[in-house]
């Protein structure tokens, strides 16, 4: 237990780092930056950059880079290393406070949405202190802001910051209302649950989909998938024991809380939970797991897959966010205690979120929309594409009687009866978990579970704070000008139930009666990416990102071109994956077995054996053989008359493409189980989950 809590956190240039290496000014200076968001004397970077780079060359490393989320969804950055030669064959190293402060990589090479052009491309990225560096694989990783010269945001974290600065100040005016004076700050705190896939390396690379595009392109039902629910928190079998002993080994030493994982439903599937980090920090360490995942499952031998549905007809993979507000004084402000009924700042909160979502559903829908988990969404083990939140019985009925001005329920179910003798009885949470919600309360946060297993958590987080603090701040202008400051409160509450309770459902969202009662309610049903992608184009987006400094006008019409383009680029691959896995492998495959079958119908019509069965056999693999060269030619087709721009050529390719690829997988997926195994040209489902 002592070298586990040693090791945590030592590959991290952390707090304690900092206050063990500088000067006592330096390092109270470098923490009101982190703390409050004082800009950062120039002095203090020097002196920073000097221990940061002994600290990192100590650790072993002999480059630095400043790493980036560029609007690509993974991550970038450039590696310098810290030799600067002398002129007379000797070296030094050195790592200025130019050089942890300001990069300048080329904007113009990452998704932007037109804001850069190749002949103006310079962009920076600008360091981000309130996340810290590390060392990893012998470079030292400083993490930045991305932005243009012109000063727009071409990455995830700029906006996340803005939007947590905006949230910070106006959950700060409701607790100075009721009294708080000594919390600084407040700061969106977040859990992101990952779920991912693990294969055998060496069945994946014999897989051209799985290695282009991170799912199976095609694929029968293998005889055994998920039915039996045996997998789920079942035994770790041990060569993926070892991978996550691998796993959170490097987790730890780079400081990301890794604390929970077990087996997911699907077989072949895991899943990883973190303990709750500032908001900023969290995502970061959620793309730095992602890669560590990946390079981890390489080495030992397999392929870690994160696309959001790998396999069809097999549950695919979410990432939970798990959402939370807290002072920098150490209160949740979604905890509601033991009595939430009292706890009216409690509920000022929560209906500050309920406004929120109900006021953006579209908004917040946007940030899970992408080609792959437009596949997933609405099945029997990810929400429905409908927003809703669930609160639980009890702390709906609370708000609704409040609302109709009636006594508040005094009772709680709170203790949890096993009637079993040898167990205790049970604290419980006021709410159940309800995995159909794409928004839940649980407990002391809110968990939205309609994210990709391969999303950053950045967007999400981006738009939950900005709507949150717009809510908060039409709270807070209405109390500042009240004379009665409780009546005022009731009547806040009693505003949202009327207005907004329509988001609020507790029932299964998986059934077509809550579809239908969604509809009368007037919920959005946003069923995919390129309908999604328009909220950020809504005068009213524009509007509530422009006055927080979020996001300007530019700058979101910028994610929309980026959201069309990668849907598109994304879709396009996929299907030219398809026709070249079809016309190379697969088909050759059907014909040369089809011929084998005609062969031994020859031979046994000659012995003069009955075959009528087997000529109906070939009659049926013909037929289907047929039809799949028409699949195929139709998809052909389909991709030589593609348009040329936005928007119609996302639209195209979920209206024409998609289909197309739907109609010559299922063509061929119903070959793969007349042919025999031997025959198949590449790993099947069978393969692929049950022999790891």
């Amino acid at each position: 237990m002592k070298n586990l809590a040693r090791k945590f956190g030592t590959s991290v240039f952390d707090d304690v780092i900092m206050l063990e290496r500088l000067p006592a000014t330096t390092y109270q200076s470098l923490r009101r930056s982190i703390d409050l968001g004082v800009p950062l004397e120039p002095e203090v970077a020097g002196i920073v950059a000097a221990a940061m780079k002994e600290w990192a060359v100590e650790q072993g490393a002999t480059h630095f880079t400043h790493w980036f989320q560029p609007m690509t969804g993974i991550t970038a950055g450039k590696h310098d290393s810290f030799l600067t030669p002398q002129g007379n064959g000797t070296v030094m190293l050195e790592f200025s406070g130019k050089e942890l402060i300001k990069g300048e990589p080329d904007a113009s090479s990452f998704p932007n949405g037109g804001l850069r052009n190749t002949f103006e491309a310079r962009g920076y990225t600008v360091w981000d202190c309130t996340s810290p560096a590390f060392v990893w694989d012998k470079t030292l990783y400083i993490p930045t802001a991305f932005c243009s010269y012109n000063g727009e945001a071409l990455d995830a974290k700029t906006p996340l910051l803005r939007s947590m600065e905006a949230l910070s100040v106006q959950a700060l005016r409701i607790l100075r209302l009721f009294g708080n004076t000594s919390a600084r700050h407040v700061e969106s705190t977040v859990g992101a649950e990952q779920e991912y896939f693990l294969v055998d390396r060496a069945l994946y690379e014999k897989r051209l989909d799985l290695k282009i595009c991170g799912r199976t392109l095609f694929g029968a039902q293998p005889p055994k998938g998920q039915e039996m629910d045996d997998h789920y928190c079942g035994r770790i079998r041990l060569r993926i024991a070892d991978y996550m002993h691998q796993l959170d080994d490097a987790l730890w030493k780079l400081g990301i809380p890794s604390k929970t994982k077990h087996n997911e439903v699907a077989p072949a599937q895991h899943e990883l939970a973190p303990v709750f980090e500032s908001c900023n920090v969290a995502a970061d360490h959620n793309q730095l797991t992602m890669d560590i995942m990946r390079m981890i499952a390489k080495r030992n031998g397999l392929a870690c897959l994160l696309h959001e549905k790998p396999f069809e007809q097999i549950n695919g993979s979410g990432k939970h966010n798990n959402w939370s507000l807290s002072t920098s004084d150490g209160v949740n402000l979604f905890h509601p205690g033991k009595t939430p009924y009292e706890n009216i700042q409690f509920l000022v909160f929560v209906c500050a979120v309920i406004r929120a979502v109900d006021r953006y559903a579209g908004l917040l829908r946007m940030t899970s929309a992408y080609a792959g988990n437009d596949l997933r969404l609405g099945g029997q083990e990810a929400p429905p594409s409908i927003i809703s939140i669930f609160l639980g019985n009890h702390l709906t009925d609370i708000l609704t009687a409040i609302a109709r001005g009636e006594e508040e329920p005094q009772t709680m179910s709170d203790v949890l009866v096993t009637s079993v003798a040898t167990l205790p009885n049970l604290q419980k949470d006021d709410s159940d978990r309800n995995r159909t919600s794409p928004f839940a309360f649980t407990g002391n946060k809110f968990e939205f579970r309609m994210l990709g297993s391969s999303a950053s958590i950045s967007s999400v987080n981006m738009v939950l704070n900005t709507i949150v603090a717009e809510s908060l701040e039409t709270f807070a202008d209405r109390l500042e000008c009240s004379k009665d400051f409780d009546a005022e409160i009731r009547k806040i509450i009693t505003d949202t139930i009327n207005q907004h309770g329509r988001i609020l459902f507790n029932g299964n969202g998986y059934t077509t009666t809550w579809r239908e009662e969604a509809q009368r309610r007037g919920l959005l049903n946003i069923p995919d990416a390129v309908r999604a992608a328009e909220e950020l184009l809504k005068k009213e987006t524009v509007q509530l990102f422009e006055h927080f400094g979020v996001l300007s006008q530019e700058e979101c019409r910028a994610r929309y071109e980026i959201m069309l383009e990668k849907y598109s680029k994304t879709v396009e691959i996929e299907a030219r994956t398809m026709l070249q896995m079809a016309c190379q492998e697969m088909m050759p495959a059907v014909v040369r077995y089809c011929g084998d079958v005609a062969d031994q119908l020859n031979s046994l019509e000659k012995a003069g054996m009955n075959v009528a069965a087997v000529r109906r056999r070939l009659e049926q693999l013909t037929h289907k053989m047929n039809t799949a060269f028409e699949r195929v030619d139709a998809l052909k087709h389909s991709l030589n008359t593609l348009p040329s721009l936005l928007p119609e050529l996302a639209v195209y390719c979920r209206n024409e493409i998609r289909p197309r690829m739907e109609q010559l997988r299922k063509q061929v997926d119903a070959l793969e189980t007349e042919i025999e195994k031997k025959e198949w040209p590449i790993p099947d489902y069978t393969d692929l989950l049950h022999r790891v």
